[in-house]
């Protein structure tokens, strides 16, 4: 296995890893955030969204050695939003810690719960719609998978984007009709990429192959 494959495999189940950890670690905690108690749940449901802060920030590290062949400032930038997104996780599985420590019944619980939400919409919405933006790009340009599964990305980016304006400005929910359409084709795109990644790799073109050759000359 070429060591461009190995990257891309492992980029490919750090991806996948992402769905396995945010949809389930997001359903365990609803029920505390709603007032229900719950903290066993809650508790498992941060052990998932930890992982899943981790895993961001491994699926563009991995990746760092391909994509800054196309582009450095596109890699670079993917690099540091995906890190964004994982600081903007972690916020917000500490008032959910707190949560869990005070009880739902708290009179802090209710300006936990919102200090939740914010980051919710930081992290997996507004850096989301940024990431597919640069790894859309630079998949794209590059020509490194084929060309519908970044269009999609291309394509979710700025509707998840405004679709995350308009929770800022009340319009509608989040985890309404709004924002669970909005929030489809960058689900898609990040699902498919990863399958992709992991079956096929990613497809260096002579161009890609000669940006690398004077960072392989240097090792």
């Amino acid at each position: 296995m070429s060591p461009d494959r190995r990257l891309a495999l492992w980029a490919g189940i750090f991806y996948l890893l992402t769905f396995v950890t945010s949809i389930p670690a997001l359903a365990l905690k609803t029920p505390l955030l709603e007032g229900r108690g719950e903290t066993d749940l809650a508790a498992w449901g941060l052990v998932l969204e930890i992982t899943l802060a981790f895993s961001c920030i491994a699926t563009a590290i991995v990746l760092l050695p391909i994509t800054r062949r196309v582009s450095e400032v596109l890699a670079f930038g993917f690099v540091a939003s995906r890190i964004l997104e994982a600081s903007a996780i972690v916020a917000g599985v500490l008032p959910v810690m707190g949560l869990i420590a005070l009880g739902s019944d708290d009179p802090a619980a209710p300006a936990l719960v919102e200090l939740h939400d914010a980051a919710f919409l930081l992290g997996p919405a507004f850096m989301a719609s940024l990431n597919a933006l640069l790894l859309g790009t630079i998949m794209l340009r590059g020509r490194l998978v084929p060309r519908v599964i970044p269009i999609i990305g291309l394509v979710g980016g700025p509707l998840l984007l405004l679709s995350s304006y308009g929770v800022v400005l009340g319009l509608w929910e989040q985890t309404g009709p709004v924002g669970a359409i909005a929030a489809l084709p960058i689900a898609l795109w990040e699902f498919s990429l990863g399958v992709w990644l992991i079956a096929r790799g990613v497809r260096i073109t002579p161009a890609v192959a000669r940006a690398s050759a004077p960072q392989e000359a240097l090792t």
